[in-house]
């Protein structure tokens, strides 16, 4: 990667950790489960944990995106081959966005202008104007799955499975700015504030990677011992190679909470100490992980149990395991708007 390019990643990355939104513990958060196996997406509210409705979208949702404000939801089918774009509030389908192939996780960016969305069997991925509702860029990638936002509106992360790599989209561009080897066939990706440190999951590995994306190159494995080694039991929903499905970076940056298929659970791992310091069982089939901004929670999805592992990050204990729909997989959280809470408040479905 060249140096200057570097830098402006870094000046963008810089100028976001001081101008992200603050978090206070009095504010409503919003869960959103896609259901892979179904057409729809449950809502739970975080305050009450429980879940208070249901957005009809598209049969076989794969990728769940939502904008910081929480009042646009972007999810995909896998079957129809669409970004569905609909509206929070009234859980009604604003427009589609037809696409040439099978997508999977899509990322928002967050103006709300673009959504990138990996097509998994065309080895590419499509760039959405959601304005215009069209595809106004489609870049050639191998086997791409995830794709990710860290709040910037210039700069997308998309893994890139068949090329063992994870790539950097300039959307003033248009074009790639960065193609980052990983290690391995990637799976879940985050990324340091700092734009400086990546966690990438990878097939066949009970841990994740860490990547200096600077150097471009992966500095250390950190393969976690299981209660149950490898290969994971057959999985209905999950290819054998996947022991690790999902990871995420909690708020302060001080811990990775990775799942295991292996062991029906999610470790913590303390970035510091650089050890496994907690491990909490989940439903059947931990997939997904996601924290509250104020990172007072993490979410886990269970697609064998059809259900949410909810957790207090401080306390280290589960505090409800709800039940949604058909083979949960990706999730994203967001603050409730302020129309829906107030909506929420006047039927009574909202906790004082």
């Amino acid at each position: 990667m060249p140096s200057n390019l570097v830098t402006r990643i870094f000046i963008v990355f810089a100028w976001l950790t001081l101008s992200l939104p603050c978090f206070s513990a009095s504010d409503n958060f919003l869960l959103y489960v896609g259901n892979s196996m179904g057409d729809d997406v449950s809502v739970v509210d975080l305050a009450s944990l429980k879940v208070i409705g249901d957005i009809t979208v598209g049969p076989h949702v794969h990728g769940v995106a939502v904008t910081p404000d929480g009042r646009r939801l972007f999810t995909t089918s896998e079957v129809d081959h669409t970004l569905i774009i609909s509206d929070t509030e009234t859980h009604k389908i604003m427009g589609t966005v037809k696409l040439p192939g099978k997508p999977n996780q899509c990322a928002v960016t967050p103006d709300g202008r673009y959504v990138i969305v990996p097509i998994r069997d065309g080895d590419s991925v499509a760039i959405v104007d959601v304005n215009q509702q069209k595809i106004v860029k489609l870049l050639p990638i191998k086997e791409p799955h995830n794709s990710l936002n860290m709040g910037s509106n210039k700069y997308m992360f998309v893994t890139s499975m068949g090329s063992h790599e994870i790539d950097v989209i300039d959307l003033e561009k248009m074009d790639y700015s960065a193609h980052i080897p990983v290690g391995g066939r990637p799976r879940p990706v985050v990324v340091s504030k700092d734009g400086r440190t990546m966690y990438v999951a990878v097939s066949f590995l009970h841990g994740f990677n860490i990547v200096d994306i600077p150097e471009q190159k992966v500095t250390q494995r950190v393969e976690m011992s299981s209660e149950h080694p490898g290969p994971p039991r057959p999985r209905q929903f999950e290819s054998p190679d996947t022991y690790t499905h999902g990871l995420a970076l909690s708020p302060d940056e001080s811990e990775i909470w990775v799942t295991s298929l292996l062991d029906d659970c999610i470790y913590i791992y303390d970035l510091k100490a650089k050890k496994v310091v907690g491990r909490l069982n989940t439903g059947d089939g931990p997939n997904w992980v996601a924290f509250t901004p104020d990172g007072r929670l993490a979410c886990v999805s269970n697609t064998d149990s059809d259900d949410i592992s909810i957790f207090s990050v401080k306390e280290r204990r589960e505090l409800a395991r709800v039940k949604v729909g058909k083979v949960p997989k990706r999730i994203v959280i967001s603050t409730m708007s302020v129309v829906s809470t107030s909506q929420q408040a006047a039927s009574g479905s909202v906790p004082k």
